[in-house]
């Protein structure tokens, strides 16, 4: 590897990309090298606003002329696999915006190149660098509320061009085949991510409502409900393009034998517990204010340039076959859309 980890970037297309080249920036380890997208304006703004001065149009040309320790794509989930096949063969290491994939299909891909050539592969979440989520984790980890049995995550705002994505973004987003879906892929993928993580398995079944409730100028849905069966618990994400008013807390919520996690917007965790056992008037109710994040897990970027340099293995949730595992639980709720019935795991090739 050389002095510095030499980035490159595939795609400036997804929104979140101006924000996670300031975070790569800010690491003294890392020089952004090179840039490949189809788009003059965005090559020119990432340019001017990073210093990037190698620039292409396709990525494939990119990465034949370039030395490369590792990739981030912003680009959009269809198009995932196709980078990362190429990247693999070549050794560099890939980060990616959330979800994995439009498709288990294509989700599949990417775990094979990863294994066929030994590279990092990291599916960037935000959820994971919420410092109150990693603490609830680590409450549930301790056994503060018992084993779970319901954990809920809600993700929504007004819809990606109302809150003001750019048309590069929203333009795909509302793409069946570029994003997968509409709201479920966006936005149920952070419920299935969590409740995936927290109970520690896939789910048995999987149940799904998706619709185009509000925003009727779109293709996709805007509105999607998705629950899980865990036989012992169940996981419900809901996904909403066209909330009005400020994000909602979120949560997770998380109800367990002998508490409750509730984790709200302003990143704080309430905390309910019996005092004593089967006494289930007399509770113990805490605002629990969460460790702050280490060096190293903070953000995404320094989060796979300290696995990268220190040659550790990326861990759940970010991880290829955690993410993979996530794509068949989405890709099951679009399915049960389809079918307005349960559908069970693990899925059969359709």
């Amino acid at each position: 590897m050389s002095k510095k980890l030499k980035l490159g970037v595939v795609g400036l297309v997804h929104d979140h990309v101006w924000g996670l080249l300031q975070q790569f920036r800010e690491i003294s380890s890392v020089e952004i090298a090179a840039v490949a997208d189809s788009n003059q304006e965005l090559i020119d703004r990432s340019a001017h606003m990073f210093g990037i001065k190698e620039t292409y149009r396709e990525y494939g040309e990119m990465l034949a002329n370039t030395e490369l320790d590792a990739i981030l794509l912003c680009n959009e989930n269809a198009k995932h696999a196709d980078v990362v096949e190429v990247a693999a063969e070549k050794g560099v290491h890939v980060m990616m915006e959330k979800p994995m994939a439009a498709t288990l299909a294509q989700a599949d891909r990417i775990l094979r190149a990863e294994s066929k050539y030994g590279i990092k592969v990291m599916v960037n979440y935000p959820t994971a660098w919420n410092q109150a989520i990693r603490h609830a984790y680590k409450l549930v980890g301790e056994g503060k509320i018992g084993g779970i049995f319901h954990i809920r995550y809600r993700g929504a705002h007004a819809g990606p061009k109302e809150i003001g994505c750019s048309p590069y973004f929203y333009g795909w987003l509302y793409n069946r085949e570029l994003n997968g879906g509409g709201a479920l892929i966006d936005y149920c993928c952070y419920g299935v991510n969590l409740a995936l993580w927290f109970l520690k398995k896939r789910p048995s079944r999987v149940m799904a409502y998706a619709a185009t409730l509000v925003r009727n100028y779109i293709d996709v849905e805007d509105n999607a409900l998705l629950l899980m069966d865990f036989k012992d618990a169940v996981g419900i994400a809901e996904a909403c393009w066209s909330q009005i008013g400020p994000y909602p807390d979120s949560g997770p919520i998380i109800n367990g034998s002998e508490g409750s996690i509730i984790v709200t917007g302003d990143k704080k965790i309430h905390l309910f517990t019996l005092k004593r056992k089967s006494d289930y008037k007399d509770i113990n109710y805490t605002i629990v204010e969460p460790d702050p994040l280490p060096s190293g897990m903070r953000t995404g970027p320094e989060y796979l340039v300290a696995k990268i340099l220190e040659d550790e293995k990326i861990d759940p949730p970010l991880n290829a076959q955690f993410n993979r595992d996530v794509q068949e639980v989405l890709e099951a709720g679009i399915r049960a859309v389809w079918r307005s019935s349960y559908v069970s795991l693990p899925l059969e090739e359709s």
